[in-house]
C-alpha cells in the first residue's frame, strides 16, 4: 500500500512522511478516523513507507523486496491485530491471517461489517481476546527479520477489553525499533491506559469531493451517478463502496413517496409501500435507503436553520427539501432522522422487514401530522 493509492488525506500523509524525514517516528501512535476515512490503509502506507529501501520524497518506491513483501502484505516484520470472532479461547488473530489479507487487500476501506462478513460470523461478538494479547507481546519480543523496525498494526483497539491492560508495558517500553500503530474509530471506547501511552494522528473524513472524484476516475461513473452515491456515503468510502452494488436503485423517488404517503396518513399506500418496496429490498439496499433518508433530513435541518452554505445537494434533492421544509421544523426532522436511525438499528438484528418498516411509518405519521413523537422508553419496542 502506498500513499499514492489513499484517496485524499493530503495533510496527513504529508504530516507522516516529514516524522520519517526528521526521524521523529514515535514508537506508539494512534491513528483515530471515522470509518471509511482510511486510518488502516494509512497506517500500512506509513509503515511500507519507513521500511521502504528507495524511498522517495513523498512515497515508497512500491518496487524493492520490502514494498514487494508489503503490496502483499506477507513481510516477516509486518504484523496485524483485529477484532474476530473466536470459535475457540485459544485462536488468535493468526488464526484468521489468511482471510484477514484477502478482505484487505480487495478493501483497504473494510468496516467491521464486511469483516463479519468475511468470516461468516453472523451475529457473534467480536473482540481481542486475552490469547492474542499474549501473542501480540510475543510477536514485539522477537528481533526484526529484514527490516530496521517491526511493526504490529491493531485495527479496532476499542475491542479490546480489560485484556488490553496486558499490553501496557509492551506499548510503554517496547523492545527497540518497534512501530506500534493503533487504527481506531472510536476514542471514547478505548482503554484510558492505551490513550495515554500513544500519539494522536487525527484523520478526517473524506470529503464529498475526493469519493466523487474516485468513483468517477477509478470506478468509472457518470458525474451524475457519482455526486449522489458521494452524498449518501457522508465522508464514508466504504459507504460509498457498498452503495456501488446498489447503484441502480432511485431512493430519492421512493423516499419521497413513502413520506408523502406518510404526510397524508395514507394507510393503504403506506401498506403497499412497507410491504412491497421496501420489504423487499433486501437488507443492504434497506440500510442505505434509510441512510440516504437520514442525509436528507439533516440537510433540511440546515436548510431550515438557514445556513445555505452547509448544503452541498443534487438539483432534485435541493428542490424537495425546499418544498418540504415547509410542513417541517427542527425538532419533527430531528425526530424523522432518529427514527431513521432506530430502523437501521433493527435491520442490523435482523427484525422482520414488513412489522419494522410499518412502524417507522405510522411513527412518522404522528411526528408529520399530529406532532407526536415516539418515547423514549419505546425505542426498543422491537428487540
Amino acid at each position: 500500500m502506498q500513499f499514492k493509492d489513499i484517496v485524499g488525506q493530503v495533510a496527513v500523509k504529508k504530516h507522516l512522511i516529514q516524522t520519517v524525514k526528521d526521524e521523529r517516528i514515535s514508537h506508539a501512535q494512534l491513528f483515530l478516523g471515522p470509518e471509511g476515512s482510511g486510518g488502516l490503509a494509512l497506517a500500512i502506507a506509513y509503515a511500507q513507507y519507513i521500511c521502504c529501501e528507495n524511498k522517495t520524497e513523498e512515497d515508497s518506491c512500491g518496487e524493492c523486496s520490502s514494498c514487494r513483501k508489503y503490496n502483499k502484505l506477507v513481510h516477516p516484520d509486518l504484523h496485524f491485530s483485529y477484532p474476530f470472532f473466536a470459535k475457540h479461547k485459544d485462536d488468535t488473530a493468526l488464526t484468521f491471517i489468511e482471510e484477514w489479507r484477502k478482505a484487505f487487500l480487495n478493501n483497504p476501506y473494510l468496516g467491521l461489517d464486511e469483516w463479519r462478513d468475511q468470516l461468516n460470523a453472523d451475529n457473534k461478538q467480536a473482540n481481542i481476546n486475552i490469547a492474542e494479547a499474549h501473542s501480540i507481546i510475543s510477536k514485539l519480543s522477537l528481533k526484526p527479520f529484514e527490516s530496521e523496525y517491526k511493526v504490529l498494526i491493531l485495527w479496532l483497539p476499542e475491542y479490546l477489553e480489560k485484556e488490553g491492560n496486558a499490553l501496557l508495558k509492551v506499548v510503554e517500553e517496547p523492545s527497540q525499533k518497534t512501530l506500534f500503530l493503533l487504527v481506531a474509530q472510536n476514542q471514547d471506547q478505548i482503554l484510558n491506559t492505551i490513550i495515554s501511552r500513544t500519539q494522536l494522528v487525527k484523520i478526517p473524513k473524506l470529503r464529498n469531493e475526493e469519493i466523487e472524484e474516485y468513483l468517477s476516475s477509478q470506478k468509472g461513473l457518470k458525474p451524475d451517478q457519482a455526486k449522489q452515491l458521494a452524498y449518501l456515503s457522508n465522508g464514508n468510502l466504504q459507504t460509498a463502496l457498498q452503495l456501488l452494488t446498489t447503484q441502480d436503485n432511485d431512493y430519492h423517488e421512493v423516499f419521497l413517496q413513502w413520506l408523502r404517503s406518510c404526510w397524508q396518513n395514507n394507510g393503504l399506500k403506506i401498506v403497499e409501500y412497507t410491504e412491497g418496496e421496501l420489504a423487499k429490498m433486501g437488507r443492504e439496499n434497506q440500510k442505505n435507503f434509510l441512510r440516504y433518508g437520514i442525509n436528507l433530513m439533516r440537510e433540511c435541518m440546515l436548510f431550515i436553520a438557514e445556513t445555505p452554505g452547509l448544503i452541498h445537494l443534487p438539483e432534485k434533492e435541493l428542490e424537495f427539501i425546499s418544498k418540504f421544509s415547509t410542513v417541517l421544523d427542527l425538532a419533527k426532522a430531528e425526530a424523522i432522522s432518529e427514527e431513521l436511525e432506530r430502523a437501521i438499528y433493527h435491520i442490523e438484528r435482523n427484525a422482520n422487514p414488513k412489522i419494522l418498516f410499518l412502524d417507522v411509518s405510522l411513527v412518522l405519521v404522528k411526528i408529520l401530522k399530529f406532532n407526536t413523537f415516539r418515547h423514549k422508553a419505546d425505542s426498543n419496542i422491537l428487540l
